[in-house]
């Protein structure tokens, strides 16, 4: 049988960063927290967590740490069924998920917010490019997660959600300048673009589709969604933006698109461990529902 209490440090240790901090969020010592983990260490025969700053998990402390998660999602609907063992109230569990930021910034943080309010839970939102969130679920670390992945992980179910429409935008001065003669290869080499983070290739697929060739393109990063759209009202590049995100100032005339007729569709996918969890059900539902009204 497992040691609940070990796998409860363990969870904390990762979930928090380090073994202080896990000593006083579970309120035991950070000597109680090293012996629960050297005793689980030396039962399972390998090592689960890599000390540093932060600790992370090893493969082996990320299966055991979802593990834990599902424990408790099971714990609490026990809970519900028999107040008895809960006489304080039902006692909110940690559920770990994945989203890309521009779902987040759009259609997700509303349905989210809804479930949580009326939900038992505490939601821990980890924020990753659509392409890669379904890492997050293969290792562990999240119970579900909106993907850009139809495939589903091991151990998880997908189910579609629709496609995120993006629109390549830039300020009226912004295209006058860069963009006077028509927007193809040459000018794109020359115009700055705006990316998230080294992970986002929306840009350079636009710009291949376009131009049916790869194109180099000169790059801010931005790691907000946010702040895209007023890196782009100033005048600092061009971008793809969420087309909900721009409506208004392409109303306005404060951003125009680059070439009507040329959004870029990316389809989003919600895995979630197959888990037999009201609660993560009842989440799946929330973000179902979102997602075919917010969606294409």
């Amino acid at each position: 049988m497992l040691d609940y209490a070990s796998l409860s440090a363990l969870a904390a240790v990762i979930r928090e960063g380090s073994f202080e901090r896990a000593a006083r969020a579970l309120h035991v010592t950070p000597s109680a927290i090293s012996q629960r983990i050297r005793l689980l260490e030396e039962r399972v025969g390998c090592a689960l967590v890599v000390r540093g700053q932060p600790c992370h998990a090893t493969d082996m402390g990320r299966r055991l740490c979802q593990h834990v998660d599902r424990v408790r999602l099971l714990e609490q609907e026990l809970q519900d069924g028999l107040p008895a063992f809960a006489p304080e109230g039902p006692v909110r569990v940690r559920l770990p998920i994945a989203v890309n930021a521009d779902s987040l910034a759009t259609w997700f943080t509303p349905a989210v917010a809804s479930f949580a309010a009326d939900a038992p839970v505490l939601m821990e939102v980890t924020v990753d490019d659509q392409d890669h969130t379904s890492e997050w679920l293969r290792s562990g670390t999240v119970l579900a997660a909106v993907t850009g992945t139809a495939r589903p992980a091991v151990g998880c179910n997908s189910r579609p959600l629709g496609a995120m429409r993006y629109l390549a935008a830039a300020s009226p001065a912004f295209v006058k300048r860069y963009f006077f003669d028509g927007v193809g290869a040459g000018s794109l080499a020359r115009a700055p673009s705006l990316v998230f983070n080294t992970k986002d290739e929306l840009q350079t697929r636009w710009a291949h589709r376009l131009c049916h060739r790869h194109v180099e393109l000169p790059r801010h990063m931005l790691p907000s969604p946010q702040a895209f759209v007023t890196a782009t009202l100033a005048g600092m590049g061009w971008g793809l933006h969420p087309q909900a995100l721009i409506t208004q100032h392409l109303q306005d005339g404060s951003l125009i698109e680059l070439i009507p007729g040329t959004s870029l569709d990316v389809p989003l996918y919600w895995q979630q461990a197959r888990a037999t969890s009201a609660l993560l059900d009842g989440l799946t539902r929330q973000i179902l529902a979102a997602a075919q009204s917010a969606l294409q």
